[in-house]
């Protein structure tokens, strides 16, 4: 793992060479704010070892990372007072582990796009537009990933 690469906004961050408004830093993790929130106070923790993806981390680092997040994400409550706090792992954007905090002032600021549709003109979001899996096809992929 490259502790450092220049073709890489995070650990150009990380490094000191790009800016960041950081919250929180400590040996192995950075946290800082997104420059394109969803809402207000959302924030990203990486690792700082140059990672692509969040399933590659160690235990221990994944442990450290989310427990900071939590952390962190008490400080969002009380001083942004969001309905909900959602952290969110989905692995694209920039190809460096991230954890994004996200302030949730309603069940549409953290979804899919497959449960949106146009209605009316404008966006609407439904979970009933994505399928059911019978019990059985659910206890089978449970298997399958045991």
């Amino acid at each position: 793992m490259d502790r450092n690469s220049d073709s890489c906004i995070f650990c150009r961050i990380v490094a000191g060479h790009a800016e960041a408004s950081v919250l929180y830093e400590d040996e192995r993790i950075l946290a800082f704010m997104n420059t394109r929130p969803i809402n207000d106070g959302e924030f990203l923790i990486i690792p700082k070892d140059h990672i692509d993806h969040f399933c590659d981390l160690s235990d221990d680092l994944s442990s450290h990372l989310v427990i900071q997040a939590q952390r962190l994400s008490r400080n969002v409550m009380r001083r942004l007072k969001p309905q909900r706090v959602g952290l969110v792992v989905h692995g694209f954007g920039v190809a460096h582990a991230h954890l994004a905090v996200v302030p949730q002032h309603g069940p549409d600021d953290i979804t899919s796009a497959r449960l949106g549709h146009i209605e009316g003109g404008e966006i609407k979001y439904d979970i009933e537009r994505l399928a059911k899996p019978s019990r059985e096809e659910l206890n089978k992929m449970a298997r399958r990933l045991s």
